[in-house]
This record gives structure tokens, sequence and C-alpha cells, in this order.
């Protein structure tokens, strides 16, 4: 079966399916990921290797995903898409784990104690680049929680905070409607303000920023 041409025409069932397709599995896209091109009538998806002993159903919904996203029809949704968006909330269990790193690992369990009682599973740890906009995030592909490095030489109490906020999404997963997934709703947000001091957090959070992108004047010049 062509699973590109049967996802097409479930999604758009009065209309004609006239391209040529090449779907690929590869080891280069990272955890579960997948992207699609549409060049004239040439559509390619391009899937890491781990979705290749998913079953088709749920393989038909993520490329409906990709569809909807080339073809700019976002608001649509169908069974399929809706299969695979469950997967998606639960594709942590099959991400691949690595080695975490320390101080992150070491803020991982104090929020999990404190907050989760220790019940949630400890995802992947990395720290990234060093990002102003992007603080930290939660990649559902991998089970990765990734932090900037601008807070690698920043106290527990802040560093906690950000890992409590990336933890919140892997344990209230994310909604789905109309199309559209909502990654911080009002449950989100209303849990995120369980966080002792949270306002404080969030006001030193951005005086950090500051002076980060503002470094300090050298006293010295070499030659």
């Amino acid at each position: 079966m062509n699973l590109i041409q049967e996802s097409f025409q479930r999604l758009f069932p009065d209309k004609e399916f006239s391209y040529q397709t090449k779907l690929e599995y590869n080891r280069r896209l990272a955890d579960f990921n997948a992207n699609i091109r549409l060049h004239q009538n040439n559509i390619q998806i391009n899937l890491n290797l781990q979705w290749k002993d998913i079953e088709d159903e749920i393989k038909i919904g993520l490329i409906q995903h990709l569809l909807l996203k080339i073809f700019k029809q976002k608001k649509l949704t169908t069974p399929n898409i809706n299969l695979y968006n469950n997967f998606v909330k639960n594709i942590d269990i099959l991400a691949t784990k690595t080695k975490p790193d320390p101080t992150l690992l070491l803020s991982f369990w104090r929020v999990n104690e404190l907050f989760f009682y220790n019940r949630m599973e400890q995802p992947n740890l990395q720290w990234g680049q060093q990002a102003f906009r992007k603080l930290a995030s939660y990649n559902y592909h991998n089970d990765t929680v990734t932090v900037s490095t601008i807070f690698q030489d920043q106290r527990d109490e802040i560093l906690d905070y950000l890992m409590y906020h990336e933890l919140l999404h892997k344990f209230h997963k994310f909604k789905h409607k109309n199309g559209r997934s909502s990654y911080h709703n009002k449950e989100f947000k209303d849990t995120e303000k369980l966080y002792p001091n949270y306002q404080e957090m969030e006001r030193e959070i951005s005086k950090i920023i500051r002076m980060k992108k503002t470094p300090k004047k050298s006293r010295w010049r070499f030659f």
C-alpha cells in the first residue's frame, strides 16, 4: 500500500491524487522525527527508522499531519490524526535513553520528589545552546528536557523551576482540538503556579537573561 496516497485520499476524499511519492526511513532524523517536502507534483516524506515497526494506521495519522502543513489546512482532523496524537503522548515509553547530565539529573530528582512523589519516569536530560529566548524545552518524540547553558552557573532553585516547567509538559502532555495542539492550556498554567514563589523565579530569570546578554566590560586590554 502507498501510505502517502492512502493518507491523502482519506484526508481529502473529494480531491484527485496526482502526485509522485517517495517515503524513506533513515537514521539521520532524531528519534521518531519526520519531515515532508513538496516540489511540483512530487511529495517526499522522510521518517526516522523507528517509525518502520509502528503500525500503518498510526503512520497514516503522522503523514496526514505532515500533509496538512504543506497544504496549509491545519484545522482538519481525522481518526488517524487522533490516533497519531495519542501515540505521541505516550512515545516517551519507546524513546532511547542516554546518560543524563549529572547537574540536571540532581535537579530532576529534587523536582520529582517534591512535586511528583517520585512517580515521574526519568527523561533524557541535556544542556542545549546558549539561548536567551528558548530557555528550556521538552521534546515529546525523544523524551528529552533541554536547558539553555546560560543557567549552568545558577542556583538550584532557578534550575529546578525550569525543570518543573518542562516536566509539566511530560506530565500533562498536550491537548489537540480543531487541528491545533495546545501545550500551555489552563490546566498547565494553573499547575505551574503551584511552584513556590514562581513570580519571584520569573523575575530572577528575566534578570539573569539581561545580565548574560550584557557582558561586563573588561578592565584590561591585551595586545
